[in-house]
C-alpha cells in the first residue's frame, strides 16, 4: 500500500476531512506530532484510532483530567515483591500512536511528562533511560471553546507539536454520509490493516530523500526570520520549527505523489506549522479563540506578502 492509499482509505472512514487527514498522514511520513484544536465530537478521536488501525500500530488514549500524574502518562518504578526489586511499569506512552484527549485539561506537571518523550523518543526513570517504540505519533486533541478548568499549554508544549489544525463540522452531504453511515452499532466499520510498521518506517526513510531547492529553504528562513522581527509578534518561531517544517514540506510533498517540493507547498503549511507557535500582541491571549487564530493568520498574511516567492 501507498500512503496516497492509506489517504484515500482514511479519508473514508473520517467522512469529509481530506485536507486534515493529508496533514495528519504527512505529519505521521515526517515523524512529528500535532494538535487538533476543534469543539468536541467532530471525529478527533475517530482518525486517531483508524489511523491506527490502518497502520496496525499499537495504539493507545489517554483522557487528560486535573488529578492525572506524570507517572500516568510515562509509567512509574514497582516494587515485585517476588524477587524484593524496583521494576518500571511502562505507561500509556509506550505505544505507537497515543491519544492525548483534551490535553489541556491536564496539569503542567502532567503536560510536562511529554517533552522528552515528544522530543528524544524516551522516557526518564529512577535514574534509567527507556526507549519508545518506532514508529512514535502523538495526537493531542484540546477543546478552544471551553475554558473552565483547564490550563493553556506553555510555549515549550506547543513547540513539540510540528502542526496544528482544526477539523470543523461537516457540509450537509457530509452529514447525511455520516448518519447513514456509522448511525448504527456496526462492527464491520472497523477498517483491517492495510499496512505495518515496517512500511510507515519505509516512508519515513523515503519522504525525507524529496528534492527541496536552496531557493524554497531560503524562502522558509525568510519567513521564519520575519515572525521574529515582526512588531506585533514578541515570541517568533524557533529554529525547530524550522527543521520540522523542511521535514514536512518533503513528507507533505511524497504523501500527494511528488519528489520535489513548491513554493505552494510552503504557503499552505505556513498556518498549520507556525500558527501555534507565536504569541502576537493583542491577540493570541485576549478573547475568543476565533479572534486569537484571526490575528494569528491576519500577521502571518502579512509577513508573506512582503517576502518574494521562489520562481519554480
Amino acid at each position: 500500500m501507498s500512503p496516497q492509499q492509506l489517504l484515500d482509505k482514511l479519508t473514508g472512514y473520517v467522512v469529509g476531512k481530506r485536507q486534515p487527514a493529508l496533514w495528519t498522514v504527512s505529519a505521521l511520513v515526517a515523524g512529528g506530532h500535532i494538535l487538533i484544536e476543534d469543539v468536541p465530537g467532530v471525529a478527533k478521536t475517530r482518525l486517531a484510532r483508524t489511523l491506527a488501525r490502518l497502520l496496525d500500530l499499537s495504539y493507545a488514549r489517554i483522557q487528560a483530567t486535573p488529578d492525572v500524574l506524570p507517572s500516568d502518562i510515562t509509567g512509574a518504578m514497582i516494587y515485585d515483591p517476588s524477587n524484593q526489586t524496583m521494576t518500571f511499569r511502562q505507561g500509556p506512552i509506550f505505544h505507537q500512536v497515543v491519544l492525548v484527549d483534551e490535553i489541556n485539561r491536564a496539569t503542567p506537571r502532567a503536560q510536562s511528562a511529554l517533552l522528552e518523550a515528544m522530543e528524544d523518543r524516551e522516557v526518564s526513570a529512577d535514574s534509567e533511560t527507556y526507549s519508545l517504540p518506532q514508529p512514535f505519533f502523538v495526537m493531542a486533541t484540546a477543546n478552544p471553546v471551553e475554558m473552565a478548568g483547564t490550563f493553556p499549554l506553555p510555549e515549550a508544549q506547543k513547540d513539540r507539536f510540528w502542526l496544528s489544525f482544526g477539523l470543523g463540522y461537516p457540509t450537509a452531504d457530509e452529514e447525511f454520509e455520516i448518519l447513514t453511515r456509522f448511525s448504527r452499532n456496526d462492527t464491520s466499520d472497523v477498517p483491517s490493516p492495510l499496512a505495518s510498521a515496517a512500511d510507515l518506517l519505509r516512508w519515513q526513510d523515503a519522504s525525507q530523500q524529496v528534492h527541496i531547492s536552496d531557493d524554497i529553504v531560503r524562502y522558509v528562513v525568510d519567513i521564519v526570520q520575519a515572525t521574529r522581527e515582526h512588531p506585533r509578534i514578541s515570541l517568533g518561531a524557533s529554529p525547530r520549527a524550522a527543521v520540522q517544517w523542511i521535514r514536512i514540506l518533503r513528507a507533505y510533498a511524497w504523501v500527494q505523489g511528488r519528489n520535489y517540493v513548491i513554493p505552494d507547498d510552503v504557503q499552505v503549511s505556513l498556518p498549520v506549522v507556525l500558527g501555534h507557535r507565536l504569541i502576537v500582541a493583542g491577540g493570541i491571549r485576549g478573547g475568543t479563540w476565533g479572534e486569537r487564530q484571526q490575528a494569528v493568520r491576519d500577521v502571518l498574511n502579512e509577513i508573506v506578502a512582503q517576502i518574494a516567492v521562489p520562481v519554480e
